[in-house]
């Protein structure tokens, strides 16, 4: 089969500007946006992995160290992973990035299920998923954009790796780095009073006469009369 590998050659540099520059040039633009702080590392669980906790290793790997190929997530029985994400905020998801690798140990089909905690094998296999995400193999960084609007209120996140490029023939499926773009609000009770401090409140403006009538009007626009 003939896939499109290796297209641009993200190693940290774009040449097609014609201007010799370093890694830290790369930074700003690719760290927009990037959802890394919000990440509840600790809680991150991995099902079939060879190696304990080595799916939250690949996603507390900073951007910087994005092509380093130890740690890898490896699965274990056979080419099956199973990742819960949760995350501190809740995240608007843009896209995911993931580094696998040009062999048949590259996954191919990437289950997401939004916002559940009771995911196993027989149920991702089973339910129908919030997006289904085809993978390239490739040695360089993938940014593989989601559907949005899926994807506005996501508190965790469960990544299903159903399959690999061996279709059937290689039973380990490998990603060295898994990170996220998106963007991010804060679960506290500082947004809620924020947005009830947003919204006009007519009462607050009784205390000088003859003023929240004519702020009641202006608000109003064409329903409001002339505001006398």
């Amino acid at each position: 089969m003939s896939h499109c590998h290796d297209e641009h050659g993200h190693h940290g540099h774009d040449h097609s500007e014609g201007t010799a520059h370093d890694h830290t040039d790369d930074l700003t633009p690719a760290l927009q946006n990037h959802i890394y702080e919000q990440v509840d590392f600790s809680a991150i669980n991995t099902l079939n992995e060879t190696e304990p906790r080595s799916g939250s290793k690949i996603v507390q790997k900073t951007w910087t160290e994005r092509l380093d190929n130890e740690p890898e997530l490896s699965s274990d029985a056979d080419e099956q992973l199973l990742m819960h994400i949760p995350f501190t905020a809740q995240i608007r998801l843009h896209s995911i990035l993931i580094r696998t690798s040009t062999t048949d140990s590259a996954p191919q089909t990437l289950k997401l299920f939004l916002n559940r905690d009771d995911l196993d094998f027989s149920a991702a296999s089973s339910l129908q998923p919030t997006q289904t995400l085809e993978l390239a193999q490739s040695n360089d960084v993938q940014e593989v954009p989601v559907k949005r609007a899926l994807f506005n209120t996501v508190r965790s996140l469960d990544l299903f790796f159903e399959d690999n490029w061996g279709q059937g023939e290689e039973d380990v499926t490998r990603l060295s780095y898994l990170g996220f773009k998106g963007e991010w609000m804060k679960l506290s009770r500082e947004a809620v009073n924020f947005l009830y401090e947003a919204a006009a409140n007519p009462a607050d403006h009784k205390m000088v006469s003859g003023v929240g009538a004519r702020l009641g009007s202006n608000v109003g626009g064409a329903g409001g009369g002339d505001g006398r």
